[in-house]
């Protein structure tokens, strides 16, 4: 059984850094394509990044782009979102997702396996 845990989230001021870690449990082979998403009150979920681990090429959502590096350790089979310059509108519920089918693409939102999600907190 495959399970993907968080940890990292917490309560941060406008304009500082957080750094989300994501460890794959159960699965001891590289997973090709993990992603972050991220949904916040009242709103659709949203792709905030993703990485495919055969090349390691990541993809990033115009909002967060320059601020939030996503990256993959294969040896430790985890998954991160360092994210900086933090703003308000960062608030959101953070998830961290994996895909087994293949390659990434953008548009592709669903995913095999999600965690629990860690939450994110960006005060003015």
């Amino acid at each position: 059984q495959v399970q993907l845990v968080e940890s990292g989230g917490g309560s941060v001021q406008a304009g500082g850094s957080l750094r989300l870690s994501c460890a794959v449990i159960g699965y001891t082979w590289i997973v090709p394509c993990m992603g972050w998403f991220r949904q916040a009150p009242g709103k659709e979920r949203e792709k905030v990044a993703e990485i495919y681990s055969g090349d390691s090429s990541t993809s990033y959502a115009n909002s967060v782009k320059g601020r939030f590096t996503i990256s993959q350790d294969n040896a430790k089979n985890t998954l991160s979102l360092q994210m900086n310059s933090l703003k308000p509108e960062d608030t959101a519920m953070y998830y961290c997702a994996a895909d087994f089918r293949g390659r990434c693409t953008w548009s592709k939102v669903e995913y095999n396996y999600w965690g629990q999600g860690t939450q994110v907190t960006v005060s003015s």
